[in-house]
């Protein structure tokens, strides 16, 4: 929707100021990092030596390294800042929790980090631990903390840093629908981010701070709405919805920065693929004279520094066991590309429900239910290791079983798809269930046609006073996500086997997993 203003943004000048007063500021940023310390495969997944040798792979944090050391020689004055969610996602946070990313962190030299959703995901404690370790502040202008001992009086609304003489205000932003993405715990409250941004920005410029940086991990459509509806804010540096903003790529879903009033907005998708590098400059009076740059790609033409190299398979010896172990065989490549499905049926969340729903069937469960934010990478044909399915699956959910009437689950699938827009992670990938939506309706009727399998071979509409046995993960059968019709249901059970050893075993039954649709999910 923003191809036609490519043009524009792409070099965003607003005219020329005294050339003495002015102030060149390169802001070097990554977001959704998601410990990937190893290079990706073009799915996001995990890349094989081979592969990575071959010149295939992308990102790491040994080129990381390479272009930021790049990236700040040619700037007059940098700064380097992250848009959260640097935890999660393979086995290096499931083993060392935020004790590497703070490591590796501080050797990149970060300025700043706002909080992202998923450094909740192991409560306040992890967090507070993480916060401890690094040596940058960590940022959250809408959460109060003031009750949770763990965090209080460690995370700040905004810091001011010096660069070249000059001071820049930074404010940190967070999903203020944490709780249901993450576990937070009761005694941290989240508000609305166009207030409290607002009301740290009026504190800021009180003080005589006119440059002003927004480190939000709210995603793309919230930083549009920040922007239009505060004043004083220079730049958003974006995270929360791997978004890829670029001036040249027809993948884009806008430029880079993407312009509101005043304000530059970028960020620069995920995983480590990209670094971004913006090149702002300010006048005397804290004003964006112009506003240029790209996300720099991590390819093959980015060395990889071998200091950094040696030290990720230092750490990395004691996951090898876990995940080189071969587990099954695929005989096809698993889409499970975030922007498939986030919005539509896909054979990852295909493989995961019919393994979730295999596993208890014999319990009288007949439907499955999984969330899409809960899938995390695709898998290539042939070979397929635990340490793959553990990129997949990453957060160490357990299978929860429980019982809900048709209606709840009617009001499940809507909540699934009241984000479609946003591509939230609530959209539900089902088995034993088909149903289509609408997503031109409004929220909350965009859900038609449900259908569930009786008797293992026979379709017939769902009966809202009927109970149904379902089977979904513990997330989301604690109201993770949204799916808070699901807190009190009748005989809930959370404590089932890892989802990761459940699709494991489940693809290792029969031989070579074939993977498929079948129109179980369609749009209209």
């Amino acid at each position: 929707m923003y191809r036609h203003l490519l043009a524009s943004a792409a070099a965003f000048v607003l005219g020329a100021g005294a050339a003495s007063a002015e102030f060149n500021l390169t802001i070097l940023h990554t977001n959704d990092f998601h410990d990937r310390y190893e290079p990706i495969s073009a799915f996001d997944g995990p890349c094989a030596p081979e592969d990575n040798t071959a010149g295939e792979c992308f990102g790491g944090s040994a080129r990381l390294v390479t272009a930021l050391a790049e990236a700040r020689g040619r700037a007059a004055n940098s700064i380097l800042v992250d848009g959260g969610d640097q935890f999660q996602g393979t086995l290096f946070y499931t083993y060392y929790k935020g004790k590497m990313t703070a490591e590796f962190m501080n050797k990149l030299g970060y300025d700043a980090m706002t909080v992202g959703n998923h450094e909740f995901d192991d409560g306040p404690e992890v967090l507070a631990g993480f916060v401890d370790a690094v040596n940058f502040p960590i940022l959250m202008s809408n959460a109060d903390i003031s009750q949770e001992p763990k965090l209080a009086g460690k995370i700040a609304k905004s810091t001011v840093i010096e660069k070249g003489g000059e001071k820049l205000g930074l404010i940190g932003l967070t999903p203020q629908d944490t709780h249901e993405l993450a576990s937070p715990g009761k005694n941290i409250n989240f508000t609305d981010p166009v207030q409290a941004v607002q009301a740290e920005v009026d504190r800021l410029t009180a003080e005589g701070i006119t440059k002003i940086i927004v480190l939000s991990h709210s995603g793309y459509k919230v930083d549009q709405k920040v922007a239009a509806e505060t004043t004083g804010v220079d730049v958003i540096v974006g995270g929360h919805d791997n978004t890829y903003l670029s001036n040249t790529s027809e993948d884009a879903v806008g430029p880079y920065p993407t312009m509101v009033g005043k304000t530059a907005i970028v960020q620069a998708y995920a995983y480590g693929k990209f670094l971004g590098e913006l090149n702002v400059v300010f006048d005397d009076a804290g004003e964006i004279v112009s506003a240029t740059g790209e996300p720099l790609i991590m390819d093959k033409a980015v060395p990889e520094d071998s200091d950094t190299l040696a030290r990720i398979a230092e750490l990395a010896v004691p996951l090898e066991e876990i995940r080189s172990k071969i587990v099954a065989e695929s005989a096809g490549p698993i889409e499970g590309n975030r922007d498939i499905c986030r919005q539509e049926e896909c054979q990852m969340g295909n493989l995961v429900a019919d393994a979730m729903l295999a596993r208890v069937a014999d319990q009288g469960v007949t439907i499955a239910l999984a969330n899409s934010g809960g899938l995390r990478a695709s898998i290539d044909a042939g070979e397929v290791t635990m340490g793959e399915v553990l990129t997949v699956l990453p957060f160490q959910n357990t299978l929860s079983t429980f019982e809900v009437s048709g209606a709840m689950l009617k009001d499940a699938l809507e909540n699934g798809v009241s984000q479609y827009e946003e591509k939230a992670g609530r959209f539900l990938q089902v088995a034993g269930l088909k149903y289509s939506f609408d997503p031109a309706a409004a929220a909350g009727s965009r859900v038609s046609d449900v259908m569930v399998l009786v008797g293992g071979d026979a379709w017939a509409p769902i009966d809202p006073a009927t109970n149904y046995l379902v089977v979904s993960n513990n997330y989301v059968r604690q109201g993770g996500d949204g799916f808070k019709m699901f807190v009190d249901a009748a005989k809930a059970y959370d404590y089932g086997p890892d989802l990761a050893d459940v699709v494991a075993e489940y693809m290792a039954a029969n031989g070579a997993y074939t993977p498929y649709l079948d129109g179980r999910i369609t749009r209209k």
